[in-house]
């Protein structure tokens, strides 16, 4: 299971969803199914830096989630 958190930038497309457990493998599953749970949410996820257990991408990658990993979505922050 990942625990998903959303910044507060992403809640309004979630319905107002703070957070969700979803039972996935990797994170683009996860991504396939956030985007199928809430439509409007994938330009947002394509626009978002990711936290996986507190390590932070800035790109999409398949790595497997451990059972109880915590994703966080946040906004991407561009320069330096």
């Amino acid at each position: 299971m990942a625990k998903v958190v959303f910044s507060n930038a992403m809640m309004i497309a979630t319905g107002g969803a703070r957070e969700a457990v979803f039972a996935v493998a990797n994170f683009r599953e996860l991504t396939q199914i956030l985007i199928e749970h809430w439509p409007g949410l994938e330009e947002l996820i394509e626009q978002s830096a990711v936290a996986v257990d507190g390590q932070i991408y800035q790109d999409a990658f398949a790595e497997p989630l451990a059972p109880e990993t915590e994703v966080f979505f946040m906004p991407r922050i561009e320069g330096g």
